[in-house]
């Protein structure tokens, strides 16, 4: 690895905050470096001042899988592939702050239950996946007015609100202004720049503006735009032609003298980029929306809640890779624009043939129920089928699921 990859990995905060190219470094200023991050290994966190958190995860997790494409079954007796999938995860985080600053990472090890075996084993132990590593500073500190900027990585629906789009990682930075408006609501704006492909210098822009608890009602609104078509890429390019907008509307109250969180939403997603494809039938599909509810929060033993929504997706309305939603259970190499065999790209030209995660209308059910102030029996129904059954084949896709999550 050469001396340009070592230093970029430690300066790829600096990275993301600006355009900055480094100069050429001897051995005696990497000696200095080893020192100083050696020096802070023997600091403690009382010296250091601030508050350390470290929390975990321990789940137990069961999927039923039902997937049909054109009346095939993709899953059960003689496709090779059980209708079931077990999993055992752990899920270890640590956070820090102080007055001004704060950093999160987590690291997930999320892998297959079973037997480890050469021949008849199922089970895995090597999956581990860096899940949250990021860090903030507080530009702005005022009553009504606040400013922060945060670097790293993290879940793009942990920032920008949806229930169909932002599934993929959020590698970049985010800045968040937000003020507080007496009689009209709490007022913000985010604007994010993040990675999509280092090897090809591929990044990625996305903005969400919103004001919250409008007049001291609970209605909200949220306006976010992403914009995935910012570099041609040469094997398929349609696979980015992709400038979303979502608007969402909400309203969030608690209704005495029940005492329950509820929120009803509504959100509409529109592809600015699409054009109509011989794989879309010669049109444009480029539309998406939900609509749903929830009731109840979960903090302690006895708490409960329950969320349901109903969600259309068209084919050309989000990339497959970011899907969010209930999706399709798309088969493993099938995109809605190409297919992968043999490690490689083979672009889809037949309509009948354009799968991925998109093209669907369905809804999803969500139960938790906390069992102790530690233990929460999460359950989720899934059900989905095609939207336009002239895009691709035809698909149904049902998934039950059940966890046991024990969290510390």
């Amino acid at each position: 690895m050469s001396f340009y990859r070592r230093f970029a990995l430690l300066s790829s905060a600096v990275f993301f905050t600006g355009m900055v190219h480094a100069a050429d470094v001897d051995n005696g200023d990497i000696q200095a470096l080893r020192d100083w991050i050696n020096s802070k290994r023997m600091i403690t966190v009382r010296e250091l001042g601030g508050q350390l958190s470290i929390s975990g995860e321990v789940r137990a997790e069961m999927q039923a899988i039902s997937a049909t494409t054109n009346g095939v079954a993709e899953r059960g007796r003689g496709t090779g592939r059980s209708n079931n999938d077990y999993d055992v995860e752990f899920n270890l985080g640590i956070d820090y702050r102080t007055e001004n600053t704060w950093s999160a990472a987590r690291i997930k090890f999320d892998n297959d239950a079973g037997l480890i075996h050469d021949h008849f084993g199922g089970g895995t132990n090597t999956k581990i996946k860096v899940d949250k590593a990021y860090f903030g500073y507080r530009v702005i500190d005022g009553d009504r007015h606040t400013a922060d900027i945060e670097v790293g990585r993290r879940g793009m629906f942990l920032i920008f609100d949806s229930k169909l789009q932002f599934g993929s990682n959020f590698d970049g930075v985010n800045f968040k202004d937000s003020y507080a408006v007496e009689k009209v609501g709490d007022l913000y704006y985010q604007l994010g720049a993040f990675i999509v492909c280092e090897k090809k210098d591929q990044a990625a822009y996305v903005g969400e503006l919103g004001i919250l608890n409008v007049a001291n009602t609970g209605f909200y609104t949220k306006y976010a735009l992403i914009d995935w078509d910012t570099k041609q890429v040469d094997k398929v390019p349609t696979e980015f032609h992709f400038i979303v907008s979502q608007l969402l509307l909400g309203y969030k109250f608690i209704p005495q003298p029940w005492d329950k969180v509820v929120n009803f939403y509504l959100g509409g997603l529109y592809n600015h980029r699409a054009q109509p494809h011989k794989i879309t039938y010669h049109r444009k599909a480029n539309f998406g929306g939900y609509l749903g509810f929830s009731v109840g929060q979960i903090k302690k033993a006895g708490d409960w809640n329950f969320e349901a929504n109903y969600q259309v997706l068209a084919a050309q309305a989000v990339p497959s890779f970011d899907v969010s939603g209930i999706g399709m259970g798309a088969r493993k190499g099938h995109n809605f624009y190409y297919e992968e065999k043999h490690d490689k790209i083979i672009p889809t030209h037949d309509r009948h043939k354009a799968e991925g995660n998109v093209n669907y209308r369905g809804f999803r059910l969500v139960m938790q129920y906390m069992l102790t102030n530690n233990l929460n029996l999460f359950q989720e129904w899934s059900q989905s089928i095609t939207l336009d059954d002239h895009i691709g084949p035809f698909r149904r896709y049902k998934q039950y699921e059940v966890e046991l999550i024990y969290a510390f």
